[in-house]
């Protein structure tokens, strides 16, 4: 056969004719891609017509099932016939049963990726040869399978199954590559690999710690700040300790510290100009609680913690994004109505933490009063609970005494 036919299953169904996307006719029909989907995952197996009836028509009523069934084949080689000739024949009808057969050199990215997965098992395999089979792994890795399906519930198995297993392809290769040094290519390889899964912990950290190891500090600190934003935007917790030990890792590299240096005595220069409290990353945030606590003993200072949370007024789960929005906007707050010497994190994607030096309960309970005032001046119609506590640290103990009279 001269003309070169591929059909992509991952992250989008589509087919080629001498790589020109021809699947234009195909999508006519929904029902009959994805009776295709099925047929061709299942790879030369029959799939008995009850199954095809169950998965095509699931949650519809039928009269007449079987003769759907029918009806839609007849349709889908008609159609396949009209993108090219003799395609149609792929849909093979057996008793009781259908089935996908290939035409002569037709290719098929599920089934060479799963023959990669085969390959790269065998122990005996030489590295080079393993290398190339992973380099082809990611570029046949587009996306999860039937990633834009509409009907691909039946495909959750299958999908799940090869997600896993490309991960684990992939961090074995990590391994590989930082054995030889190759952080360069680490980088490269983590970045294509997060397009596929991009709230793998172990891939962005692994890409930070080679992004340090190449002396890039700056883009592990923009990595660090886009995957905190990313946990807190769209699954609204907050990264996983080991991501944000990180943190102090980039911070505590060679050139990023000077660049931080250079950056703090750039702020302090500000400082003179700029008003209100010092808003920091939580691992900063936590270095400074620890240094207050040290302090305490030695000086005799007094420094309160407060924490203020916002929850849904009916107690309802709030909306990621929503909720992102409402807890920038109170950090904002909290920068433009606290002194200078006041601190401040996101604790947690409800949850904001202050480090307040020099003040008594009262004076603290008139500061956390004056930010709940300003907050609902901004958000009247939020719908938000704003609650807060604040009490004294202790060089006593292990954690600050929050007293329970201190709610609010």
């Amino acid at each position: 056969m001269s003309d070169k036919i591929q059909i992509q299953l991952m992250n989008h169904f589509l087919i080629y004719i001498n790589e020109e996307k021809v699947d234009h006719l195909v999508e006519k029909s929904r029902k009959g891609a994805s009776l295709m989907q099925i047929l061709i995952m299942n790879r030369g197996e029959s799939v008995p017509n009850l199954k095809l009836m169950g998965a095509l028509w699931s949650e519809e009523k039928s009269s007449n099932p079987e003769q759907a069934l029918k009806t839609l084949v007849s349709r889908m080689r008609s159609l396949l016939n009209q993108v090219y000739d003799g395609l149609g024949g792929c849909i093979v009808a057996e008793r009781g049963a259908y089935r996908w057969q290939c035409l002569p050199g037709m290719e098929v990215d599920v089934y060479e990726i799963e023959d990669i997965f085969d390959q790269i098992k065998d122990d005996a395999l030489d590295e080079e040869t393993r290398r190339k089979l992973i380099e082809r792994l990611l570029d046949l890795f587009c996306g999860d399978l039937l990633l834009d399906s509409e009907q691909s519930d039946w495909a959750l198995s299958m999908a799940t199954s090869l997600h896993n297993r490309y991960l684990s392809a992939v961090y074995s290769y990590l391994v590989s590559l930082k054995q030889r040094g190759d952080y360069d290519r680490v980088i490269t390889v983590c970045r294509k690999a997060l397009e596929v899964d991009n709230l793998d912990d172990r891939l962005h950290m692994e890409l930070m710690n080679a992004l340090i190891k190449t002396e890039r500090n700056n883009e592990a600190m923009l990595q660090y700040k886009y995957v905190t934003h990313l946990y807190y935007h769209y699954l609204g917790v907050r990264p996983s300790d080991n991501m944000q030990e990180f943190y102090t890792q980039i911070v505590n590299s060679g050139k990023t510290l000077e660049l931080n240096l250079e950056s703090i005595r750039n702020e302090l220069r500000e400082s003179n100009e700029s008003r209100g409290a010092f808003i920091c990353e939580y691992m900063v945030f936590k270095e400074i609680f620890n240094l207050q606590m040290r302090n305490l003993e030695r000086l005799g200072s007094t420094m309160f913690l407060g924490v203020i949370m916002i929850s849904s007024m009916d107690g309802s789960v709030m909306e990621p994004m929503r909720q992102d929005n409402i807890m920038q906007g109170l950090i904002e707050i909290l920068r433009q109505n606290l002194r200078k010497g006041d601190t401040v994190s996101r604790f947690s994607p409800t949850i904001v933490a202050l480090l307040l030096p020099m003040v008594n309960y009262h004076t603290g309970r008139m500061v956390m009063e004056r930010i709940k005032t300003h907050f609902y001046r901004k958000y009247p119609n939020c719908s938000v609970a704003f609650n807060y506590r604040i009490g004294p640290l202790s060089s006593e103990a292990g954690e600050p005494r929050l007293p329970e009279s201190d709610k609010n």
